[in-house]
């Protein structure tokens, strides 16, 4: 046995040994497509010879250099691509390792900005339920993820509350339209902010497209603006979790792009770095960054390994690839074609309740019944073995258990990476429906 903690400590995960484009190769010599990108990281694939290079080229210049002394390069470099140009108003970036540092980041981000104005009484972040905002406690009690947050319950702060998310497949009720589903989930933000003082509450944060708990969840069209109202209306800050939905992956830069509105504060991850360094981050607006700058001068909060001149080198050259050769273009191209196919394998499925996603970043919820919408038997784990019935296949997927609650529901989620051309989509999807044909077959 291994002497990892790994995330299953009763048997040894697969060794992965190499990788080129979006193929890893494990130690038993299985090709095996990256239908995932990992988390929905890799969105380069996997070998990319610009990023290694720069990577390289960084290592030979400089590795490290520590951010309260020194700034570097790469990052002043990685910043001005991102906000030079101030997209949606968002003026200033801070880069750390991981999603749930940069999260924590925008907590901190939006509570001193509050103090910063005179505001001290706000204390409490809405997010919502089913959410997702990463596993450092501060991130986890902000997430709605029912089933992660239980055994640390005692730990947790009591300044995060949650309310629905906007899931029309199973919250929408019979008859009601996408306008008046919008405005009960509008109405229910504000009764919250009512509930926990209007004057209380300093930030409401989302998912712009829900990732791993929900499976690609997006949202109706005026939700998002919506939301940005009654936060306007009492002065919080709206904070949008782009880690897994953002830098391209829904087919724009920044999935909010589609929604029309843009945040106060966005946390980015996955796709910034596409995997080959550790490195999230946070996107502010000019008026949050100008509140600490004229007022205390100083942001209250640090990682030893914030700004890495390598991470930030190899975050620069993915995200320079990604413009140079166009490749939001296939993001949405690939993603057309892969909603297609998903529907043409999927669409009648008895076993498939809902197709949904955007770009490159799609789900199918697995259903025992799909008339009645009724669940397969938690004990089953239906989506763990979705998930080893594709590794089989030679397709690497991320399934999840919990769609509906933390404890009932599966979901299986296909991201692959943007360099991902028609006939691998195809592979993917085929591979998909035989593994999915194949659980069933045993149950």
């Amino acid at each position: 046995m291994s002497q990892i903690i790994h995330r299953m400590l009763r048997k040894d995960p697969p060794l992965a040994v190499g990788g080129q484009g979006i193929w890893l190769r494990d130690a038993r010599g299985r090709e095996i497509i990256d239908g995932s990108g990992g988390a929905a990281v890799a969105c380069l694939g996997h070998g990319h010879p610009v990023v290694i290079e720069a990577i390289k080229a960084q290592v030979d210049k400089l590795c490290y250099a520590h951010t309260s002394l020194f700034s570097c390069e790469p990052a002043e470099e990685l910043a001005e691509e991102l906000v030079g140009h101030k997209p949606g108003g968002l003026s200033h970036a801070y880069f750390v390792s991981s999603g749930s540092e940069a999260m924590e980041a925008a907590l901190k981000l939006a509570r001193q900005y509050f103090l910063e104005i005179g505001q001290p009484e706000r204390t409490k972040v809405i997010a919502r339920r089913q959410s997702y905002h990463g596993n450092t406690l501060g991130a986890l009690a902000l997430g709605g993820n029912a089933a992660r947050r239980e055994p640390y319950a005692p730990l947790l702060a009591d300044a995060f509350s949650h309310v629905s998310p906007c899931y029309p497949y199973r919250d929408q009720r019979d008859g009601e339209s996408d306008a008046d589903y919008v405005e009960r989930l509008a109405e229910e933000l504000e009764d919250e902010f009512m509930r926990l003082g209007r004057d209380k509450v300093m930030a409401f944060c989302a998912e712009t497209v829900v990732g791993a708990t929900l499976g690609c969840a997006t949202a109706l069209p005026g939700y998002f603006k919506a939301m940005r109202e009654v936060c306007d209306r009492y002065g919080a800050l709206l904070i949008l979790d782009e880690v897994m939905s953002g830098m391209g992956r829904t087919g724009t830069l920044h999935a909010w792009e589609q929604e029309g509105v843009s945040p106060d504060i966005q946390a980015i991850a996955k796709g910034l770095g596409g995997g080959y360094q550790p490195i999230g981050g946070i996107l502010a607006g000019e008026k949050v960054v100008k509140a600490l700058r004229d007022g205390s001068g100083t942001f209250k909060h640090g990682h030893t390994y914030q700004a890495h001149p390598v991470a930030c080198a190899a975050a620069l050259a993915v995200q320079q690839v990604i413009e140079r050769d166009g490749l939001l273009a296939n993001v949405r191209a690939r993603g057309e074609q892969m909603e297609a196919l998903l529907h043409e394998r999927f669409g009648n499925h008895r076993h498939v309740g809902d197709i949904r996603g955007r770009g490159l970043f799609w789900a199918i919820e697995l259903v025992q019944d799909r008339a009645g919408k009724t669940v397969f038997d938690p004990a089953l784990a239906v989506n763990e073995r979705v998930k080893y019935a594709a590794l089989e296949r030679g397709l690497a997927c991320y399934p999840m258990g919990g769609t509906i609650d933390g404890k009932r529901g599966d979901h299986v989620i296909l991201s692959p990476p943007y360099i991902s051309s028609e006939d691998e989509a195809v592979m993917m999807v085929d591979r998909l429906a035989g593994a999915v044909e194949d659980v069933l077959a045993r149950l």
